[in-house]
């Protein structure tokens, strides 16, 4: 490997932030036995056998005292959520009456103080409605292991008379797949066996039409290593990437949360499972007799591996979080090998689950057993993912402009199939394709999507649940930019109506609403005193006592000054409410006739960043970027015409180079190329040219696939600009 590229690997390391992640999850045992004799199974079949000693079942004051601690650690920690899920053995071995108690105790105790997730896992065996009645009546969401077909499900999922599970695991799924309990399914777990077929197990699962499907490896040590029937060099991740292929050619019809986790971190984001990746654990164990435990899937070292020596009835949260076991799972790169540290794909892999790496000399600093599956997994979905046409947009602004707004395009289209069900969701997207294929609307359709936050909100949509006051108001935005007549009607949760690129309508009360739009004016109705509504008329002063239009900077007809979209915070530190007054404006446009003064002492313009909005940001705070669109940028509201200045040509440069990575691959994910990239591009901003070809040279003498053309384009431009430092 190129020492550039190693250097990038090490880099990774960081010293820790101060204190310890809060606990967010715990696993609680509420059965100890089970109705199968799975010989996978890490409770029963490895190194610990704890389990013959614990109590069959969860008693009520245990699950008492579990409540109360749980509480007590919510409250100090001042969690907004926290999730509980119900586990074995075997869960609904308790019975329907045992579960509900459960249930209730829990959701008693912590619902005042926070927001309980209630979840369970289970092997639906006997799942039957009275388990699922108590399910719906306190919200728990219920995850069912299945390994496939019957003939790969039954090489290891037996009952104890050695017969098969494989009907009445099904029955149950279809049965959570009824409509009145559709809502509680939360996905299928399946662990993996490399005899199985890749593609017929993953079909017989995607056939179930299940929320999510969970892929586990099986779990081994380097004392006791996972089944290689192939003797290839990466059997389980040769079959996780024909499941990828699968899942691809289907075109995702449901989450994967391991390839999700892969390509999340391959982009940059937070890994999604604690099998993978660098994400500190936020997981405690209680079992059956009220014993805190390490996760519960260390059993595969030795035995009494997970053990703390702590218990519900004498110790609390706080001082469990504190066992130095569970401070190594929190420890993040600082917690795994040197060997690890030095990968180029340890942010995707994270070391792979802490059980895996036990080996008896050492103890748990080393790569996991199945490290080069890791490797081979991670940098197989790289491969695949990776586009390696040319993008134009490399070639300049305008051309990225473009790009951008075909990024947005694509995201409004996926936020209306998430609102698919909704009558009003559909009014408006018929008003947008109207004015889509309306050549003198469109161009006011696209100023509309281009306005940095509704990038931001379309992406809060896509995360969580659809914000359909966002859609219908955006809709009414491009309607009056346009001046084409429309009316529109939704539920407005709140008080302030905000139109992007336009400004906010305050009602005085939410509800519903109906928006009517004519050339130059709009009028809202309901939401109100007013039942009538009255006219606003854009460029009448004053339009409206309830109108509050943004401005742009008085001596330029360019940036906005979006000082009150609601989308707007989205940035590293505290956006500041509306403006009260033009000084901040006013700065800004001295800032600007510098920027003109300076532009006009050099032979030739460069290709230069220009924001289209300036959002006010908290004092000291400079100038920012956030998770919004491409042209928005934050603003200290005490910033000095010369410090703006001097600081958005090398904020520009970032703003541009993480747009195009937006709407193009410029190297493999993952890659260090991308570590070298930011380096370079940090080193010409701060006009450092030694430091800048350090970087662009490790780029190099990287292996010629890791750039794409694209990023080709844009070193050799980099390069362009290091010799005119």
């Amino acid at each position: 490997m190129a020492q550039g590229a190693d250097e990038a690997a090490i880099s990774v390391r960081r010293p820790r932030s101060p204190g310890s992640p809060p606990l967010r999850q715990l696993v609680l045992k509420i059965h100890s036995r089970c109705d199968l004799l799975c010989d996978h199974c890490y409770v029963y079949q490895h190194a610990d056998q704890s389990w013959r000693s614990r109590p069959t079942f969860i008693r009520p004051e245990t699950v008492r005292s579990v409540a109360d601690r749980l509480a007590e650690y919510v409250q100090a920690r001042s969690l907004e959520s926290v999730s509980v899920i119900l586990h074995g053995g075997e869960p609904l071995l308790v019975g329907p009456a045992r579960l509900r108690d459960i249930c209730a105790r829990l959701t008693r105790t912590l619902s005042p103080l926070t927001t309980l997730d209630l979840r369970m896992h289970t092997n639906a065996v006997t799942l039957n409605r009275r388990h699922l009645d108590v399910c719906r009546e306190f919200g728990v969401r219920v995850s069912v292991s299945l390994d496939g077909d019957r003939a790969a499900n039954d090489r290891h999922r037996l009952d104890r008379r050695g017969r098969s599970s494989h009907d009445r695991v099904v029955r149950g799924i279809r049965l959570l797949r009824e409509p009145e309990y559709r809502h509680l399914f939360s996905g299928i777990l399946c662990t993996v066996d490399v005899a199985n077929d890749p593609v017929a197990v993953h079909d017989a699962l995607t056939e179930l039409a299940p929320p999510r499907i969970d892929y586990l490896l099986p779990h081994g040590t380097w004392e006791n290593p996972p089944p290689n029937p192939t003797g290839t060099a990466a059997p389980y991740a040769d079959w996780l990437l024909a499941v990828f292929d699968r899942w691809e050619e289907q075109g995702h019809p449901m989450p994967v949360r391991t390839f999700d986790s892969v390509l999340s971190t391959l982009r940059g984001g937070p890994p999604l499972t604690e099998a993978m990746g660098l994400a500190p654990s936020d997981l405690a164990v209680i079992e059956t007799d009220g014993t805190f435990e390490q996760a519960d899937w260390l059993k595969v070292a030795f035995p009494g591996a997970p053990e703390t020596g702590y218990d519900v009835f004498r110790h609390g949260f706080a001082e469990f979080a504190t066992h130095p076991g569970v401070r190594a799972r929190q420890a993040g790169v600082d917690g795994i090998s040197d060997t690890c540290r030095r990968c180029p794909v340890v942010r995707s892999c994270g070391g792979g689950l802490y059980g895996h790496r036990y080996r008896s000399e050492n103890g748990f600093d080393n790569p996991s057993v199945f490290c080069a599956d890791l490797r081979s997994l991670v940098d197989g979905i790289a491969d695949r993912v990776t586009d390696r046409s040319f993008a134009p947009a490399v070639l300049g602004t305008d051309r990225l402009v473009w790009a951008q707004l075909e990024l947005d395009r694509l995201l409004l289209r996926r936020t209306r199939q998430q609102l698919a069900a909704e009558p009003d969701a559909a009014d408006a997207w018929r008003l947008l394709l109207a004015l889509d294929a309306d050549p003198e609307a469109a161009p006011h359709l696209d100023e509309v999507l281009a306005h940095p936050y509704v990038r931001t909100g379309l992406h809060h949509s896509l995360r969580g649940s659809a914000d359909t006051a966002r859609f219908m108001s955006l809709t009414a935005a491009a309607a009056l930019r346009a001046g084409v007549p429309a009316t529109l009607s939704w539920d407005q949760p709140g008080t302030r109506l905000h139109l992007p690129t336009w400004g906010t309508y305050r009602l005085d009360a939410p509800g519903r609403i109906q928006v009517t739009v004519a050339p130059d004016a709009f009028r809202v109705r309901g939401g109100h005193q007013d039942p009538d509504g009255s006219w606003v008329r854009l460029g009448h002063v004053p339009a409206s006592p309830r109108w509050r239009p943004l401005g742009r900077l008085p001596s330029h007809n360019g940036p906005l000054v979006d000082d009150a979209d609601p989308y707007r915070d989205c940035y590293p530190v505290a956006v500041v409410p509306p403006l009260v007054d033009d000084g901040f404006a006013a700065r800004l446009s001295r800032a600007y006739e510098l920027l003109d003064e300076e532009a006009q002492d050099r032979p030739t313009a460069p290709d230069e960043f220009r924001p289209t909005v300036l959002t006010p940001l908290a004092a000291g705070s400079g100038l920012r970027l956030g998770a919004h669109g491409f042209g928005a940028l934050g603003v200290a509201v005490d910033v000095t015409p010369e410090q703006f200045a001097r600081e958005l040509p090398r904020i520009g440069r970032r703003a541009r180079l993480i747009a195009l990575r937006e709407t193009a691959d410029l190297h493999r994910p993952g890659s260090p190329a991308g570590t070298l990239l930011d380096r370079a591009d940090e080193a010409l901003g701060r006009r450092e040219p030694r430091e800048a070809a350090r970087a662009l040279t490790a780029l190099t003498l990287l292996p010629e696939s890791e750039l794409t053309v694209t990023g080709a384009v844009w070193v050799a431009g980099m390069w362009s600009q290091w010799a005119n430092i």
